[in-house]
């Protein structure tokens, strides 16, 4: 449910210092550069860079009139220009802070405020250590300062790709004590690089290529971690991220750091930014030129919150972008936005009067914004959702919204579906009665339960289980976030196998799908224990594979999409990734699995259903599929190849197992294959005696196994046929052939005599026919004797 939000103003600004100046700069249109509140919102600092006489200046107001002396400072070009100011906290004094203001050549200076007495320089410091140097943009990440400065070349013709990459990212302690200010050594972040502009997140710094920058190191944004010396460079849009620890500064050159990486990022499209912003979750906001607001988190993944309705912005268009808990403002052309982070909803969308607004702090207060205007400071705050009994409003449209999708997949009409028309429509009553239900049982410890319908009584008993499952998830969700990291592993693997087990219990559609294969590859192990426990897979007494799932489970595995559905965008089905972490895992239960749920497949389908998994491609050749997909093959493959093909028991995969192992020239193997599956069917027995005799015409690796092999000849082969196969397979001589060979390896008369005699003593069949008359008694019968 979306929120209202009212705005009211606080303040015209009479109770600042000088604020009929203030409330006169912004009137005439002087919008300052930069606004920076202090931290306990008593100060207010204007930053004016450009814009009409008088010069560029840095002017402080002092809230509530304190009294002391006022802080303004100016500069006329070509002076060194101020390009910071940074609140610092004093360790010190608790609560106290300090005011840092740096200059483009490197000198910092250090204010503090004394009630009574006004602004006070403590003291000035040299940032930089070179004479030349420029610093272009600084942030403060904890107790240090982090700035990009350039150092020009020595030579006045140096080489032009060398000034390119004439910039140094650097970093620098500040500490403010009883007796002063203290500058810590410089820490050298990176050289050689392009310009960047350094942004502080309390755990991070994100280096943002700078607009003028080249197109080639334009493509990816760094993020240095300084607890543990890593720089990690990443491509968000093309899901590039790349991390390496800095173990030394000469590691720190920025054409080093890209050396292993510069083919790969040459083919990616430069990063599309027009504003960036450091929000309080520790995540760098990025708006592009379509309006689309994106976060990157410090590990280096994208994901995407809001679109803007615009269609395009003007590079230097002002965009002003704040957050407060866990609400997004963004102010662009006079319209106010309110964007959850979490769930990218619109929470509201205001049109304001003015259209120069400034963000200010509002301390403590995460549901209230204030903004600075020219007609004063507005309080911008949102209420409590009219019903105060529904706890978990995100979830109830979450309940709409799938059901929208659930339903427009089954529908026949052309109209979009909506969740205002689920609510008001009255035709499915699914959605509304479990969204009543989850208001009514998710939080009855919080409040007091809402009196629940009589019609939903029983569903609510029916859906009971459900319901702590899903709250048990939810509590385990909390716990894998808030862990330490030594416990994060045990809370994943049990957070997985609820997942998979949901899943395995829900529609598997391309959504679910998609989620698994996500899961697999962040969690392999914890997904692999996850797969034996929802199946109950373990060996029995006689060394078998068994499972003891039902067999709804089973149709989830080797049903659901399949790889002609989920098209090439790298997702696999289900039974895949089962396959794939059998491999990983436990690579001698594959075949075993395979041939297990072959027999689970003829019990969940009918025989040759096109619904079912052996109506599309045979389980066999899918598990064969995973594994020529393996990144490292080893010399087990082959064995795990003719297993596989050999489980299936089917009579094409048994003969393409019989060739490979005549390939590979594992002759006893071939004649326990030939043995083994000759009992399956006459046909394949036929098959099977016919390419061995083949084999033994053409070289003499089979005859140690003639005893076992000329049982096997099928009954209907008669001597013609036999020696039709071997006179066909016999090698072809170069030479005349002569009666005795020295080398001893022809096909003589005498190998071939057991066969033909076997043959030739066995009953025809044409004797089988008439073998009841040609036992029977002589006839005529004998005359009887005669009487006298």
């Amino acid at each position: 449910m979306k929120r209202a939000g009212t705005l009211r103003q606080v303040s015209d600004l009479s109770d600042f210092s000088r604020g009929h100046w203030l409330r006169e700069l912004l009137c005439r249109g002087e919008q300052p550069s930069h606004v920076q509140p202090s931290p306990d919102g008593q100060h207010l600092l204007l930053l004016q860079k450009n814009g009409p006489p008088p010069l560029p200046r840095v002017v402080a107001f002092q809230r509530h009139s304190i009294a002391g002396a006022d802080l303004e400072r100016s500069w006329q070009p070509p002076q060194p220009a101020l390009v910071g100011l940074l609140f610092l906290q004093s360790p010190a004094v608790p609560g106290s802070w300090v005011l840092a203001m740096v200059w483009e050549h490197g000198r910092t200076e250090v204010w503090h405020f004394v009630v009574a007495v006004g602004w006070q320089l403590l003291q000035t410091l040299e940032l930089c250590q070179g004479a030349r140097a420029r610093i272009v943009s600084v942030c403060s990440q904890g107790a240090s300062l982090v700035w990009c400065e350039e150092r020009p070349p020595v030579g006045a013709h140096s080489d032009m790709s060398k000034c390119a990459f004439r910039f140094c990212v650097c970093a620098r302690a500040l500490e403010v004590g009883e007796q002063g200010v203290r500058l810590g050594t410089v820490r050298i972040v990176l050289h050689n690089s392009p310009e960047y502009q350094v942004l502080a997140s309390p755990q991070h710094v994100f280096l943002v290529p700078a607009a003028a920058g080249f197109a080639t190191t334009s493509k990816f944004l760094l993020i240095w971690h300084p607890e543990t010396a890593k720089l990690t460079i990443a491509a968000p849009s093309a899901g590039f991220i790349h991390s390496r620890v800095l173990h030394s500064s000469s590691e720190s050159d920025f054409r080093k750091l890209l050396l292993g990486s510069v083919g790969l990022l040459s083919h990616f499209t430069p990063l599309d930014i027009h504003t960036s912003a450091v929000s309080n979750s520790g995540g760098l906001l990025l708006v592009n030129m379509k309006g689309a607001v994106n976060m990157v988190e410090p590990d280096g993944t994208q994901r995407h919150i809001f679109d803007l309705e615009v269609g395009s912005l003007a590079q230097g268009s002002p965009l002003r972008l704040k957050t407060f808990g866990s609400m997004l403002a963004c102010v662009l052309a006079g319209v106010l936005y309110l964007v959850d982070q979490n769930s990218g909803r619109l929470i509201q969308k205001e049109v304001l009067s003015v259209k120069e607004v400034h963000f200010l702090e509002s301390p403590g207060e995460e549901d209230s914004i204030q903004l600075l205007t020219q007609a004063g400071i507005y309080n911008f705050s949102l209420s409590k959702p009219e019903d105060s009994s529904r706890p978990e409003p995100c979830l109830v449209e979450m309940v709409f919204e799938e059901a929208c999708r659930y339903y427009q997949r089954r529908s026949l009409s052309s109209s979009k579906l909506t969740v205002e028309k689920l609510k008001k429509g009255g035709a499915f009553q699914a959605p509304v009665a479990l969204a009543a239900i989850l208001q009514h049982s998710l939080h009855q410890k919080q409040k007091p339960a809402r009196s629940l319908q009589d019609t939903y009584t029983k569903l609510l008993s029916t859906m009971s289980l459900e319901l702590q499952s899903y709250i048990s998830l939810e509590l385990l969700k909390t716990c894998v976030v808030c862990a330490p990291e030594s416990e994060v592993e045990s809370y994943c693997k049990e957070l997985v196998e609820q997942e998979f087990s949901r899943i395995l219990h829900s529609d598997m559609d391309k959504d679910n799908l998609a989620y698994l294969n996500s899961v697999f590859a962040s969690f392999p192990k914890a997904a692999w224990k996850a797969t034996r426990s929802c199946l109950q897979l373990q060996h029995n007494g006689d060394g078998l594979l068994v499972a003891r799932a039902t067999p709804e489970v089973w149709k989830k595995v080797l049903g659901g999409p399949q790889l002609d559905e989920v098209g090439q965008n790298g997702m696999v089905p289900l039974f895949e990734l089962i396959c794939a972490s059998f491999l990983r895992f436990k690579p001698k239960w594959l075949p075993s699995f395979v041939e297990l749920t072959q027999q689970y497949t003829s019990m969940s389908w009918a025989y040759s259903s096109k619904e079912g998994p052996e109506g599309r491609v045979p389980l066999y050749k899918r598990a064969l599929g995973v594994l020529a997909r393996k990144n490292k093959h080893s010399e087990g493959d082959n064995e795990m190849e003719l297993e596989l093909l050999l489980c299936s028991k089917r009579p094409k995969a048994v003969l393409q197992a019989l060739h490979l192992l005549i390939r590979l020239k594992r002759w006893q193997r071939v004649v326990e294959v030939a043995v083994k599956f000759s009992k399956l069917s006459p046909l394949l027995n036929k098959e099977i005696f016919t390419t061995l005799l083949a084999e033994f015409a053409q070289h003499r690796e089979l005859d140690p196994f003639l005893d076992r092999l000329w049982p096997l000849c099928p009954a209907e082969l008669t001597a013609s046929d036999i020696l039709t196969v071997v006179l066909q397979h016999l090698p072809h001589s170069q030479e005349d052939p002569v009666p005795f060979s020295s080398e001893g390896n022809q096909l003589t008369v005498g190998l071939l005599k057991p066969l033909l005699q076997r043959v030739v003593q066995r009953p025809s069949v044409q004797d089988e026919m008439y073998l009841d008359a040609l036992q029977s008694p002589t006839f005529p019968p004998p005359t009887p004797p005669r009487e006298h």
